[in-house]
């Protein structure tokens, strides 16, 4: 695909988490999509305002750690712990999947992400399903928010 913002829409968290299942090598962007992301391939440290080497983007694959628990509990966990960026980014700003390789790692451990190549749209509903997972499990968990 091209950098177009014009991507299928993930509409479900099953459907993510199907995602997941069938492809390697997945991450998730919180930005303002790719025809803006693709322009130049980088982020920018907001601390220093150094230009990193490829998109900052989370991983989505599970670990093999993880064993045979339910993938759409991860899956969940990984959206959930962001979902806080749209509120602090600003406008426009939302989940969007991308396939992609890691070339280096930004300075929260990210992964900076080159050679990539948007798949969809996350709509907001996965993310409301994906808080309503995370709830649900045994100890309570917040965004990976600073103050």
């Amino acid at each position: 695909m091209s950098g177009s913002d014009d991507l299928p829409v993930v509409r479900t968290l099953a459907e993510l988490t199907e995602l997941v299942e069938r492809h390697q090598g997945l991450y998730v962007r919180w930005s303002r999509g790719p025809a803006t992301d693709l322009r130049d391939v980088s982020s920018t440290d907001d601390l220093t305002g150094v230009s990193m080497p490829g998109l900052s983007a989370n991983p989505l694959d599970v670990e093999d750690w993880w064993e045979d628990r339910p993938v759409r509990v991860w899956v969940a966990r990984r959206l959930h712990d962001y979902a806080h960026l749209p509120h602090e980014k600003g406008p426009g700003v939302r989940p969007w999947v991308l396939a992609g390789k890691e070339t280096a790692r930004g300075p929260d451990n990210e992964p900076l992400v080159t050679d990539a190549r948007p798949m969809s749209w996350i709509d907001q509903q996965v993310i409301d399903e994906a808080k309503a997972e995370v709830s649900r499990q045994e100890n309570p968990w917040g965004p990976l928010r600073r103050s």
